[in-house]
């Protein structure tokens, strides 16, 4: 028997509000993600079944930083000492340090998405970045709020049907 995957729940089909329909879709790819994740060995976590040799763990640090760089130093204008963490060289595979553990980057990860919320949740959808830790000029064309939030859910929905390929090829499970 194939084992599987518990979905995470949707946001409700009644929704009308972009701002709580874009949140809520995040969250249920947040969850998604996790989900995904939980149950696999560390050895499968961190290897590549890939050719390009990107690792399951290696792929929700990558979404940490994705968190982090377009809300807190792109849209907040937080001065970040490295956001591109991920990566050891640019471009380059996304990388996890050998003594990073599973519970490590998930914590990480589950502390952007708290930050990425309150920044959210202080701001109007239509409000502008303020750009790279605060170094864009004004005058510069910066995404909006909405803008960014639909990004990111593009950016995640891709990224879980990825892991639903590196899970069936590491364990067989399956699943939303």
């Amino acid at each position: 028997m194939v084992p599987q995957i518990e979905p995470a729940e949707e946001p409700p089909v009644t929704l009308t509000s972009p701002y709580d329909l874009l949140t809520g879709y995040l969250d249920f790819y947040r969850q998604t993600v996790l989900r995904k994740l939980e149950g696999m060995s560390d050895a499968e976590l961190r290897n590549s079944r890939m050719p390009s040799g990107w690792s399951p763990l290696g792929l929700l640090k990558h979404l940490a930083c994705v968190e982090l760089r377009w809300l807190q130093w792109g849209f907040d204008g937080a001065p970040i000492d490295e956001p591109w963490a991920e990566f050891k060289t640019r471009p380059g595979v996304w990388h996890v340090e050998p003594g990073e553990t599973f519970e490590d980057v998930r914590r990480f990860f589950e502390e952007q998405c708290t930050r990425s919320r309150a920044i959210v949740a202080a701001a109007r959808l239509d409000d502008q970045a303020a750009g790279l830790g605060g170094t864009v000029p004004a005058d510069e064309d910066r995404p909006t709020l909405i803008w960014i939030l639909f990004h990111l859910l593009q950016e995640y929905a891709r990224h879980a049907g990825q892991l639903d390929i590196a899970r069936e090829l590491a364990d067989g499970a399956v699943g939303e």
